[in-house]
């Protein structure tokens, strides 16, 4: 009796351990809160969140993970719309770096006119927000069209502003660089007497809107099934095409939003250099989410915490005193043998070896 008991422990054991394994979100939590706990190692003090004052006196909370969830916003809002780009259109957009200056270069204009240090905002915030979220929109109806109806493989599409959107942002904003007043930096960093960083519940806000559009709407489903299969989703009622142009829109919104919070950290815009190389942080998050980057399922919730993962991987590599120039070599490493362990092969390596291991305990016990 107790060896039949012992068996069905073990079986249970192994079935709960394998499912887990191969849970969807398994891979990206365990990255994460590896990375979270070296850099406890390297800092005990790293998970410490304490109250502080700001630039102007005002408290505020600081500690290294506010400042991970802070600097992660551009990040995250970048990889909801990459998700869906890449689920619908089986490629990326590598472009977007390109648009947040397009977008930043817009909001500038609008709030600063065609001077370079102005006394007072030309127009509402709310209104800026507004234009650069439809620059940004406007910019991934370019890139739909091109993919959805001249079936041009998304990054070669893409390659077109990656190419010419830094040198049209700065012509948005008359070749000059202009300084927006303090008041639109609220929106960047704190709102006075806050003490929570305004961009957090940006990414708050834009998270939960996801989530609800995904649990309101089939957004989700048609994004699936035309990644899988266009002509399938065709003959089921589907317009393919039409889907694929909606989430790069959706994707241009998400970058209008990401560059009106860019824009507002600094108050200023350098199409040239803002969000350097952003557009493949966003492609390893959407990847180290669990994401198939051939398109034809999402998850989410992978996405995001792969964002968090990249930004809390920069972190670390920042209190290592890494030099600025070899973060994105240590980077590059580290990030191919995260993707790599979530490859097909690897998985079905580690499910026999899980399997193995169950046989073994269980041939051990009968004998025993």
């Amino acid at each position: 009796m107790s060896r039949n008991s012992n068996k069905l422990d073990i079986d249970r054991s192994a079935s709960v351990l394998n499912a887990l394994i191969r849970h969807k979100l398994f891979i990206p939590i365990t990255f994460l809160t590896c990375l979270l706990l070296i850099n406890v190692f390297i800092k005990p003090s790293f998970l410490i969140i304490s109250m502080g004052k700001d630039s102007t006196g005002n408290p505020v909370l600081i500690g290294n993970l506010i400042n991970i969830l802070n600097n992660a916003t551009e990040l995250v809002i970048l990889a909801i719309g990459m998700t869906l780009v890449t689920s619908s259109s089986r490629g990326q957009d590598i472009s977007v770096s390109a648009t947040v200056a397009i977008v930043g270069g817009v909001i500038m204009r609008v709030l600063c006119g065609s001077e370079t240090q102005p006394s007072v905002l030309h127009a509402p915030v709310i209104l800026a927000l507004l234009l650069g979220c439809l620059a940004g929109m406007a910019c991934g109806v370019f890139n739909g069209i091109l993919v959805s109806k001249f079936n041009i493989q998304p990054m070669v599409a893409t390659l077109i502003l990656f190419t010419a959107g830094r040198s049209i942002g700065s012509m948005a904003m008359g070749g000059l660089k202009p300084k927006a007043v303090a008041s639109f930096g609220y929106y960047g960093n704190f709102i006075p007497g806050f003490p929570i960083p305004t961009p957090i519940l940006i990414t708050i806000a834009v998270v939960a809107v996801t989530i609800l559009v995904l649990k309101k709407t089939n957004l989700g489903l048609y994004t699936r099934a035309v990644g899988i299969n266009d002509k399938s989703s065709s003959l089921n009622g589907l317009n393919p095409a039409m889907i694929k142009l909606l989430t790069f829109v959706i994707l241009g919104l998400c970058v209008g939003i990401a560059g009106f919070v860019q824009s507002s950290r600094v108050q200023t815009v350098n199409p040239y250099t803002i969000v350097p190389g952003i557009e493949m942080d966003v492609i390893l998050a959407v990847a180290l989410g669990g994401n198939s980057l051939g398109g034809g399922k999402f998850n989410m919730a992978g996405s995001i915490i792969g964002a968090y993962t990249i930004q809390t991987l920069t972190s670390m590599l920042t209190t290592l005193n890494v030099n600025t120039n070899a973060v994105p070599v240590f980077k590059a490493v580290i990030i191919i043998v995260l993707v790599a362990i979530q490859t097909p092969t690897v998985k079905s390596f580690f499910n026999n070896k899980v399997k193995f291991s169950k046989l073994t305990a269980g041939d051990g016990k009968e004998r025993g």
